[in-house]
């Protein structure tokens, strides 16, 4: 069973992976971490609960979540006392930081990669993952499905929350512009799927779709900063972005 949507928020207190970077050269979502922003999936923070509540996690549960960055929903899990929770992020310092803060004998987090994470077959009964299938190709695409499928024991849930085209009847030449344009703005490789291409991908992997659940790519806009942010939070990053002219520039790139 499958359910995919949103949501993460950033702790900016933690060091930044390619925090050294020049502005003009660091990924999309690093420049808004740098400037305060805290969610940084473009369904918005109401998808997250959203999907965490779809996959209905309870006492019982052994959860996996790939790539939990600064640990934001992993809180969010957390709040819900799984049995377990362990959590596997390819940034060894944010790894290492984060399993400081929220590690406890039931809860761990890993340095490791997506479609690659050396912990035992069968060992979930829900896994997440958000915003990490777009950046992929579409080999390591199925990589990461295939990953998901095999930690999951028979029954589990898979929820991810992916950028998606729409209508699935897009054109090719739409399509790859779509591409070009966003991967030039956030300066990482952007391959997003129309909704029934994401389905066929978990369908092909052994996954049953139960769910898909949407939200407009509406990551800038002043009231989705309002509802993901706060008000002092939305304002402390708008005054950030006056006031930081390269990342000013990047910030307009991708609005």
């Amino acid at each position: 069973m499958t359910r995919y949507a949103v949501g993460a928020m950033v702790d900016t207190a933690m060091r930044l992976p390619g925090s050294e970077l020049d502005a003009k050269k660091m990924p999309g979502h690093w420049v808004l971490a740098r400037l305060g922003k805290r969610v940084l999936r473009p369904g918005g923070l109401s998808l997250t609960t959203q999907m965490l509540d779809a996959v209905d996690i309870t006492g019982k549960d052994h959860v996996v979540e790939l790539a939990p960055g600064f640990g934001s929903t992993a809180n969010l899990i957390l709040a819900k006392h799984p049995a377990t929770y362990m959590g596997v992020e390819r940034e060894r310092g944010i790894a290492t930081t984060l399993a400081w803060r929220i590690g406890t004998p039931t809860t761990r987090v890993t340095h490791g990669a997506a479609d690659r994470t050396e912990l035992p077959a069968e060992r979930a009964t829900v896994v997440c993952g958000e915003a990490i299938l777009t950046m992929q190709t579409a080999a390591a695409k199925r990589r990461i499905v295939a990953e998901a499928f095999r930690l999951l024991k028979p029954g589990g849930r898979y929820a991810i929350h992916e950028l998606s085209l729409v209508p699935n009847s897009l054109p090719l030449e739409i399509r790859e512009n779509i591409e070009r344009e966003l991967s030039a703005s956030i300066h990482v490789g952007a391959r997003p799927l129309t909704q029934s291409e994401w389905v066929s991908l978990l369908t092909d992997a052994g996954f049953v779709t139960d769910r898909a659940l949407e939200a407009p790519m509406h990551l800038l806009r002043f009231g989705r900063l309002l509802e993901d942010e706060s008000l002092p939070r939305t304002l402390r990053f708008l005054a950030n972005v006056a006031t930081h002219g390269v990342e000013r520039r990047r910030v307009v790139e991708m609005a």
